[in-house]
């Protein structure tokens, strides 16, 4: 399993109960496509919202993203972490 970090935008004003309830609907479906979403953060005044997962790809967290209804706008694979 690769470990990757997506980046969506254009979330202005996002709540803490909107990250969870968008962070919940991933969650209920990413075994669909062997993802497991770990942790979300945001930032309501930019509007970015980051996820950090595991999956086998890019395109597996990206379905489960836009089967969620939230697409990324970027995907980036983490190679090293400490």
């Amino acid at each position: 399993m690769a470990t990757f970090m997506d980046v969506h935008t254009g979330m202005e004003g996002i709540t803490a109960e909107a990250l969870m309830e968008a962070h919940r609907a991933d969650l209920a479906i990413e075994g669909e496509e062997g993802v497991h979403f770990k942790q979300a953060w945001a930032d309501p005044d930019s509007g970015t919202v980051y996820c950090l997962s595991e999956a086998p790809t890019a395109e597996a967290v990206q379905r489960i993203h836009e089967r969620a209804g939230h697409p990324a706008s970027e995907i980036h694979p983490v190679p090293l972490m400490v």
